[in-house]
């Protein structure tokens, strides 16, 4: 099993609508770093779910369900082959771990999150993912 952190900002699809619609397709990354992530996505992979923009904060978990398929939301004539995934919803966190905090700690402070903050989709190692789950009260 692989680890992920996916971004959102709250005000666009926040945890909580996540929750409420129980399964989403993680649709409209185009960037090719991220997308590349995508494809390397397995079926129950760990996904932490990060609020962008306001918050800053890991706030929830999920799982993938689905692996890699065409980008419905692919525009015609747009460049790239863009694919998204199926992720399903989980728990909230106890405890909402910060940006601040992630870069602060030791283990945690270079993690693709933190080093190159654009991406919406990056992954983390077992013994990053499991620091999360302790930050965060799981």
């Amino acid at each position: 099993m692989k680890h992920w952190i996916v971004k959102s900002e709250p005000g666009t699809y926040s945890f909580d609508q996540f929750r409420k619609d129980k399964t989403t397709a993680w649709t409209g990354v185009r960037n090719f770093q991220a997308r590349n992530f995508l494809r390397e996505m397995a079926k129950g992979d760990e996904v932490f779910f990060y609020h962008s923009g306001d918050g800053k904060e890991i706030v929830g978990t999920g799982t993938v369900g689905k692996t890699a398929y065409p980008d419905p939301t692919v525009e015609p004539g747009e460049k790239g082959e863009w694919i998204c995934v199926e992720l399903k919803a989980g728990a909230p966190v106890f405890r909402p771990v910060p940006l601040t905090e992630l870069k602060a700690h030791p283990r945690l402070k270079n993690i693709l999150l933190v080093r190159h903050s654009r991406l919406s989709v990056t992954p983390l190692s077992a013994a990053e993912a499991a620091e999360v789950r302790k930050l965060a009260g799981l």
